[in-house]
């Protein structure tokens, strides 16, 4: 295998690395948003409608707390 052959191939398996890491997290982001439409009071909507069946305005709450909590988590 040549140099660049090997590069292209670590980093073809990097990527692979990182989805599946991906994986990982869309249950972590789930069960914060849960944890937020529980404390908005929402809870019971999402666990009967779904998500769709948020006004655009509790969405926005919903996305705003999540982006703050995961701000201070990677801190």
């Amino acid at each position: 295998m040549l140099k660049h052959e090997r590069k292209h191939h670590q980093e073809k398996h990097r990527q692979y690395e990182k989805k599946d890491n991906r994986k990982k997290r869309p249950d972590f982001i789930e069960e914060m948003k849960m944890e937020i439409a529980s404390e908005l009071g929402i809870i019971q909507q999402v666990q009967n409608e779904g998500w769709d069946s948020l006004s655009p305005r509790i969405s926005g709450k919903i996305g705003g707390k999540l982006s703050q909590r995961l701000k201070r988590i990677n801190k």
